[in-house]
């Protein structure tokens, strides 16, 4: 009689779980689906199912990013433009809830953060390991391909980093702003003990503040035209803060200097603006780096033959490579705390208003979240 009550026990778990499955299947695929300018529908979508090296997984959470706000306000973000129908969000966290055919790495019930971006893997940026910059590089949540502010999401097993249960789901959609400012520190050869600038203190140019700490940069300065945001960044670890508006980029480059105990050898440029570039160039120490990390007007005027003269590198960066793993690393280790940077939640059937918060320029960090929220909880929760 054990024996048998053991065969039925396993019997009805086993039929519990495929039961569970195809609930999960049956669910409504709830989507945020931008038509054009300021036209953000909530409407459903079919479930996908992952191919073969994918994972179909439960959205979590997504954090909106400049870009998004971009895409939503404008229909546009610098040379993509929206023209059909497109499913916004990139910076996300979600859960594995079935794997295809060849996928060994992840199982269900595991969570994963998501890198948005999926190279080719054959040509010779990705072979060379600068698969961001690859031709055919399709990215979230940037015309045409669809994001992640969607309840099921397919995407390549190998993009999908598995989160320790240390950090939590928010943690994991901050990822990817993060990775981005670890792809600029790196680029920017930030080091032990190094003065570095951070030019604009919105929400990558904290990232960028916090990961130049955690690799060990020496005195950090940041300016920005906004006093809470520059208190902000007081609170996070700058070393000093310039209030720029209303200075001229040499007046600028004079009071930054005036703070730090040496020229910045490091300069995150994280706003865009023309006169953040040029007060970079100004005040930068000769054999210095500037990496151009905002995006502002595509065409833009710079003292060229002052960055000449003291042998100043100007770097570009197109989003990162091979950046998640360290991003993980920096949050699961404590080495980087990302959860002040979150000042607003909202649900996706609130995605609206989310937007337009993040629009407002009173937000650091706005994060939706996907799943289906709990009776208990209060729909939208905001930190001040």
């Amino acid at each position: 009689m054990g024996d048998e009550h053991c065969l039925r026990y396993e019997e009805k778990k086993v039929k519990d779980i495929k039961d569970s499955e195809d609930c999960i299947m049956a669910k409504d695929n709830l989507s945020a689906v931008l038509y054009a300018a300021q036209d953000l529908r909530l409407e459903e979508r079919p479930i996908p199912q992952p191919g073969p090296g994918e994972v179909l997984l439960r959205v979590a959470s997504v954090g909106i990013c400049g870009s998004d706000v971009h895409y939503w306000w404008r229909g546009r973000t610098a040379r993509f433009v929206v023209e059909s129908p497109l499913i916004l969000g990139h910076e996300s966290s979600a859960t594995v809830v079935s794997c295809g055919q060849g996928v060994t790495s992840l199982k269900p019930g595991d969570r994963v953060a998501i890198e948005p971006g999926v190279p080719c893997r054959s040509c010779c940026f990705c072979k060379g390991g600068r698969y961001n910059v690859c031709p055919d590089v399709k990215f979230c949540a940037t015309p045409p391909v669809d994001g992640t502010l969607t309840n099921y999401y397919v995407h390549p097993a190998d993009f999908c980093f598995r989160l320790p249960d240390s950090v939590s789901d928010e943690e994991g959609a901050m990822l990817e702003p993060l990775a981005v400012a670890v792809y600029s520190c790196r680029r920017a050869e930030v080091g032990l003990g190094m003065a570095v600038l951070v030019l604009g203190a919105g929400p990558i140019g904290l990232v960028a503040l916090l990961t130049a700490r955690a690799m060990g940069a020496g005195h950090i300065c940041i300016t920005d035209i906004n006093d809470s945001r520059l208190e902000f960044a007081k609170n996070l670890g700058a070393d000093s803060s310039v209030n720029v508006s209303g200075l001229s980029p040499r007046e600028a480059a004079n009071k930054i200097l005036s703070l730090m105990p040496a020229r910045p050898a490091a300069l995150l440029e994280c706003s865009g603006a023309d006169s953040s570039y040029q007060m970079g160039l100004l005040a930068g120490a000769p054999r210095g780096v500037m990496v151009t990390v905002g995006r502002g007007n595509p065409e833009v005027t710079l003292p060229l033959a002052l960055a000449t003269a003291k042998e100043m590198d100007i770097r570009g960066i197109f989003r990162y490579a091979n950046c998640y793993p360290t991003a993980l690393a920096m949050v699961a280790s404590g080495r980087v705390d990302v959860r002040p940077l979150i000042t607003h939640r909202f649900m996706l059937t609130q995605v609206e208003e989310a937007f337009r918060t993040a629009r407002e320029g009173t937000a650091i960090k706005v994060m939706i979240r996907v799943q289906q929220e709990d009776s208990s909880t209060t729909a939208k929760q905001e930190v001040v």
